[in-house]
């Protein structure tokens, strides 16, 4: 298929890239699942190894030759002056590229736990920045998995996958159901809950460190109102990072990491 040059920004095959939201974007029609937009051909080639399909490709002229290499012959891809594509989109393409993919169907919770060792749970956190950040964080440290309740922003959502360089596309993650539930499947899996909170009875996470429990699942939750009632309820340990100078706590990202951190294996 060759490259498409635009010059009609009403071709509907550029509906994709017109100013939708992440939320239309999900609910796509003439999708299974809805679609995603990824940025760059790292965050694209990142999404490809994970086995997602992409719909088509809009690339400035010196991605082309990397779009063509990463997608072949059977993907369409869209070319045109950057000025025409920043009108289409909304946007300047600073990467010079960006892709629509299909979004895929998420993982059963049993077969996303089965072998994992560490995993995150976030718990309502709804800024997608903080979300593509403690993705990255799991990458790069080493969580197995994370779980994502219901009220937490969607990992697809495009700030999160742009923060997250793409590792929300290489860190396995499923949407949970209510904490009964939840916690009923973590302890079938043999999880010991550890909760990242501020409570009278919470652990210092140097002793929490030292413990080594084989399997844990570690919750954070939301930036200000912190985790619910449930959460607590369904932890095991409720976990505290120690503080100097008067300061009791950091933002959930930088706390996901140092946790992470200290209870990697």
């Amino acid at each position: 298929m060759p490259v498409i040059e635009i010059s009609d920004l009403s071709d509907p095959r550029l509906s994709d890239y017109s100013h939708l939201t992440d939320v239309a974007l999900k609910k796509a029609s003439s999708t299974e699942h809805g679609l995603y937009l990824a940025e760059s051909a790292l965050v694209l080639e990142r999404a490809l190894r994970a086995g997602h399909r992409p719909r088509s490709v809009l690339a400035l002229g010196g991605t082309v030759d990397e779009a063509i290499a990463l997608v072949g012959d059977d993907v369409p891809i869209f070319s045109g002056p950057g000025e025409l594509l920043a009108e289409l989109t909304g946007y300047i393409l600073h990467r010079g590229l960006i892709a629509s993919m299909h979004r895929p169907a998420l993982p059963d919770l049993d077969e996303l736990l089965d072998g994992a060792r560490r995993i995150v749970i976030l718990e309502n956190v709804a800024d997608p920045t903080n979300v593509g950040a403690i993705f990255r964080s799991a990458g790069a440290i080493g969580a197995d998995a994370i779980l994502v309740t219901p009220r937490c922003s969607d990992p697809f959502y495009r700030r999160a996958i742009r923060v997250s360089m793409g590792t929300v596309l290489q860190v396995p993650w499923t949407r949970t159901g209510d904490w009964a539930s939840t916690r009923e499947v973590l302890t079938r899996h043999g999880f010991h809950v550890a909760a990242l909170a501020l409570t009278p009875d919470a652990v210092s996470l140097r002793d929490f460190q030292a413990t080594g429990y084989e399997k844990l699942a570690l919750v954070l939750g939301a930036e200000g109102p912190g985790l619910t009632d449930d959460a607590l309820a369904a932890s095991d340990t409720v976990v505290q990072i120690p503080m100097m100078h008067g300061i009791d706590s950091l933002n959930v990202a930088a706390a996901s990491a140092v946790a992470m951190w200290a209870l990697s294996a």
